[in-house]
């Protein structure tokens, strides 16, 4: 069996994910993208803190500022970046960014929406809040997916920049 697929540079950072979702938090039904998060994180080198799973909203905040306590180096979250009223993840974190990313979300977008028109409906913010960089995800698993696609190549420079680093 082959050895997973690592990136050095991310090797013993801390990274952890928020599931925005109401059904899944009160056991409706089983979320389907946190693993798929863990194993990407896992793969790359991460020591990924357990899924938080929480309800739509103010939960998401909570949770995020939770684990911004515990400074890692990466905060996933999927869910809620939609348009129904309950899918309030970007506003939620929003306010906890210094700075936003805005090309990672664009990068994620354009990549949708060569699978789904819908792609363009993602609210999703990608930023850093101090040295933890915060990306939103759709709530489905080939939208987390499609994003950790296209966070592959850069979340180890990212991690590096976030950090002091200055390598190009």
């Amino acid at each position: 069996m082959p050895e997973p697929h690592t990136h050095g540079e991310v090797q013993g950072r801390k990274a952890g994910v928020v599931i925005a979702s109401t059904r899944a938090a009160a056991g409706i039904y089983e979320d389907e993208t946190g693993p798929v998060i863990i194993d990407w994180l896992t793969e790359h080198g991460f020591e990924a803190y357990p899924a938080m799973v929480v309800p739509d909203g103010a939960p998401v905040g909570a949770a995020i500022r939770a684990l911004l306590t515990q400074h890692p180096a990466v905060v996933i979250t999927s869910g809620g970046t939609g348009l129904s009223p309950d899918d309030r993840t970007p506003d939620v974190t929003l306010p906890l960014l210094d700075r936003e990313i805005p090309g990672i979300m664009e990068a994620i977008r354009r990549e949708g929406a060569t699978k789904t028109p819908l792609a363009a409906l993602s609210r999703g913010h990608a930023g850093a809040a101090g040295q933890t960089f915060i990306i939103n995800l759709p709530g489905s698993p080939k939208g987390v997916m499609d994003g950790l696609s296209v966070l592959d190549p850069l979340i180890g420079h990212l991690c590096d920049q976030l950090e002091g680093g200055h390598g190009h």
